[in-house]
């Protein structure tokens, strides 16, 4: 018997504290709730637990306390969004839900502690971090800055998606996410009337500019072979219908697989967007903010947790994920200092699953003994190869 033959007793109380939290997201920096059940039900299984890291973090360590140390770290963060899933657990929350599966992620963690914690035989250290705030992209570097992840040698991770169906993992080596950036433009125009443009600077018309010819710009002046995503998701300008206005705010995200280009993007939005608006008669105030870096999953520990998903799951179930994703996770934050690999969680049930961040995202629970199984048996397998003799 190991482990992991643990893990159906333990399923029906793990999938009743996911849906707890679930019915009771916290925002981002806001975990407080969340983190104090975690440190309890960390404490119940045994781990040393320290609370408050990186804000409301949460950090647990298992075994020697000297040696091999590696680690396992889950988001806990939910979205200010409306939950619509009409699920008996769904959020009480008005307009906060775990549109993410962070609460899965969550779960997934104190699984894999309550499997670890049965082991008497620990060959090494074991570190969970709990982070907070993976959604705003900072927890990573509060839990980072405040020591989580001093003396690590490997770094595991988990994130669900739903293109990939319950039951199933996907395992990529290299590049898994892309490098994000925020992205603030003011553009700045004259004011008037609406009935007279030409005595005006429109802003709202220069803002429209923008957004489009930035578009068109990418694609003649940039690489098509090195994809940049320019989305502008929140435009704030005017105060009446028959007003022109003199300032219009944009509000962006950018995303670049190649590190190198991302770092060269900033300069070459601020000309771009200067030399809109001038041309229009107006100018512009731009403010870029690097999110993340992107995830470049290690390639050896990859090979590990691939040939670990395997022996639990089969082949059919293991999926290599062809192309990265130009979504952002600030783990790359945390693999600065230590190298990791980030595991793919299936989670679409048998009608599918709604994209992340929508109001109807309802991952199957199915996939929650997965994770558990297949991260529990990469850690014991990473703790084994250096065990000493």
């Amino acid at each position: 018997m190991t482990v992991l033959d643990l893990l159906p007793e333990a399923l029906p109380e793990l999938i009743e504290l996911r849906r707890h939290l679930h019915a009771h997201p916290e925002l981002s920096g806001e975990e407080h709730q969340t983190a104090a059940l975690v440190a309890g039900e960390l404490r119940r299984a045994g781990w040393r637990v320290r609370e408050g890291v990186g804000r409301t973090g949460v950090l647990a360590e298992l075994g020697p306390d000297h040696g091999p140390t590696v680690g396992l770290r889950v988001d806990m963060d939910a979205l200010p969004v409306e939950e619509r899933t009409g699920l008996p657990h769904a959020s009480r929350r008005q307009g906060v839900m775990h549109a993410c599966g962070h609460d899965l992620h969550t779960c997934i963690g104190l699984g894999v502690a309550r499997l670890l914690a049965a082991d008497d035989g620990l060959a090494t250290r074991v570190r969970l971090l709990f982070q907070p705030a993976e959604e705003l992209a900072q927890g990573a570097v509060w839990m980072r800055d405040a020591g989580a992840v001093e003396g690590l040698d490997a770094l595991f991770g988990v994130h669900v998606v739903p293109n990939l169906p319950a039951g199933s993992v996907g395992i990529r080596s290299g590049c898994l996410t892309a490098a994000a950036g925020e992205l603030e433009i003011t553009v700045h125009g004259e004011g008037g009337h609406g009935a007279r443009p030409h005595e005006a600077v429109d802003a709202i018309w220069i803002a429209a500019r923008v957004v489009t010819e930035l578009q068109q710009t990418i694609a003649r002046r940039l690489d098509a072979l090195q994809p940049v995503v320019i989305s502008f998701g929140r435009i704030e300008g005017g105060r009446a219908f028959n007003v022109i206005t003199d300032r219009v705010r944009l509000l962006g995200t950018v995303r670049c697989l190649d590190l190198a280009l991302h770092e060269r993007l900033p300069g070459w939005i601020e000309e771009t967007v200067q030399g809109i608006c001038r041309a229009a008669g107006g100018d512009a105030d731009v403010r870029y903010r690097c999110i993340a870096p992107p995830v470049h999953n290690d390639p050896e520990l990859t090979a590990l947790m691939e040939r670990c998903a395997v022996e639990r799951l089969g082949c059919s179930r293991v999926v290599a994920v062809e192309q990265p994703s130009l979504g952002a996770e600030d783990f790359a934050e945390l693999l600065r200092d230590v190298p990791g690999t980030m595991l793919r969680l299936g989670v679409a049930g048998s009608q599918g699953c709604a994209p992340l961040h929508h109001c109807r995202f309802d991952p199957d629970e199915a996939s929650l003994p997965v994770g558990i199984e297949v991260l529990t048996a990469t850690l014991q397998a990473w703790m084994l190869e250096r065990q000493t003799p």
